[in-house]
């Protein structure tokens, strides 16, 4: 198999040229893999390493009202699946995506979630928010434990997606209620507001999140704790602040020293990373760069596992898009020195895609596998992802499998 070139430095200096992002800056370098010297030309996908893990399937594909008298459905036939968050709490594992019609964000869209003892066996646990009626929807915006308690982060806005013009975005919260055995709207956290994951503690003890507006302009909010109104909004980068960049769901990380380490997904088309910084925790950024790090047009994570190590998950090869997961690992939190490929098996076959098509679509190699949100529980690491919008799955790795990464 030939090694995939991903923009070599010519394509990279017209590309930057084009998008009028200073050309007298060279790209940050936050991935240096051994034998690259930073150069992500250089990256040999098909020698990665593979991890491998256990597989199951927390939400099966199902049928929207357009497959009836179907014989052989289509994925457009199909329920949409994608926005999952994991969380561990009160003894289960919990898992929320977004579930709709066919099409992406559109009306009637709602939150439905699962529940595990191992993360290998769920249980369909019903809809968090109750089927909106259209024209309004929700998108599953993460799962937060605040004092005691289990929410399940929701945007809610009217019409065809988040994004635009008298969209009613708002930020809502819905609380597990272990009595009565359901969610019930908790509230409100903040207008015109759609964050990417679930708040973070600052070590003096606030919250912070990422807040997208309607118009995709990029803010933190700061708070949470006095009530779940609570907040204080810093701005990041606006769209068209930065020329040639596009900001998408961003994320971050605080280092040792305090400062927070933000990337994002760039929608311009450049299928990099870009990277700022804040010093002064949160309330003032440094202007996005772009960096070396390459992505598929698509969403990341973050998390530092218990033994120190800053991983990143992710689509890390443009050539292929979605169609694989890498997970990226860092010592000191800021440059990516290891990674290696999700070995995600195909998909199971059942009733939905029990046919030559539908099989093929859900094949490794062929399946896009996107969205993955992970934790960490008892020396493992649980990732959720969508498959094909379609499906939501779990994989389980052994974090000592992560760790040999680095030897």
């Amino acid at each position: 198999m030939k090694p995939f070139t991903l923009f070599p430095a010519l394509v990279l200096t017209g590309f930057l040229a084009a998008s009028g992002i200073l050309m007298s800056a060279e790209p940050a370098v936050i991935l240096k893999l051994p034998g690259t010297n930073g150069d992500p030309g250089k990256i040999r996908y098909d020698l990665l390493p593979t991890l491998k893990g256990e597989h199951a399937i927390i939400s099966k594909v199902t049928f929207n009202e357009t497959a009836h008298g179907v014989a052989q459905p289509l994925p457009n036939h199909m329920r949409f699946e994608l926005h999952n968050y994991l969380a561990y709490f009160a003894g289960r594992f919990w898992c929320i995506w977004s579930d709709g019609p066919k099409i992406e964000d559109w009306p009637t869209q709602e939150i439905r979630f699962a529940t595990s003892k191992d993360a290998l066996n769920w249980k369909l646990g019903g809809s968090v928010t109750g089927t909106p009626k259209a024209p309004y929807a929700y998108i599953a915006r993460g799962l937060w434990i605040r004092e005691g308690r289990l929410l399940a982060l929701a945007a809610h806005y009217k019409g065809k997606g988040a994004f635009g013009v008298d969209k009613e975005l708002v930020l809502r919260a819905f609380a597990w209620n272990e009595s009565v055995q359901r969610w019930e709207s908790a509230g409100k956290l903040y207008d015109n507001a759609i964050n990417n994951f679930p708040p973070q503690r600052l070590p003096a003890g606030e919250w912070i999140l990422t807040r997208r507006d309607a118009r995709f302009n990029v803010s933190v909010l700061i708070g949470g704790l006095k009530r779940l109104d609570d907040w204080q909004e810093f701005p990041v980068v606006g769209v068209g602040e930065v020329k040639g960049f596009r900001p998408d769901e961003p994320i971050f990380w605080a280092l040792p020293n305090g400062t927070l380490n933000a990337l994002y997904r760039d929608n311009s088309g450049s299928r990099r990373l870009f990277h700022s910084v804040s010093t002064n925790g949160g309330k003032k950024w440094g202007r996005p760069v772009i960096s070396n790090f390459p992505n598929a047009t698509s969403k990341l994570f973050s998390l530092q596992t218990s033994n120190k190590l800053r991983l990143l998950i992710l689509n890390a090869n443009p050539e292929v898009g979605r169609r694989e997961l890498h997970l990226a690992m860092s010592y000191d939190g800021k440059t990516f020195t290891r990674m290696a490929r999700l070995d995600i098996p195909s998909s199971p076959i059942h009733h939905a895609i029990d046919s030559p098509g539908m099989r093929a679509r859900f094949r490794t190699g062929i399946s896009n596998l996107q969205y993955p949100h992970v934790i960490e529980r008892a020396d493992h690491l649980y990732l959720a992802f969508s498959r094909n919008k379609l499906q939501t799955e779990l994989f389980r790795v052994p974090l000592k499998s992560i760790e040999a990464l680095g030897f």
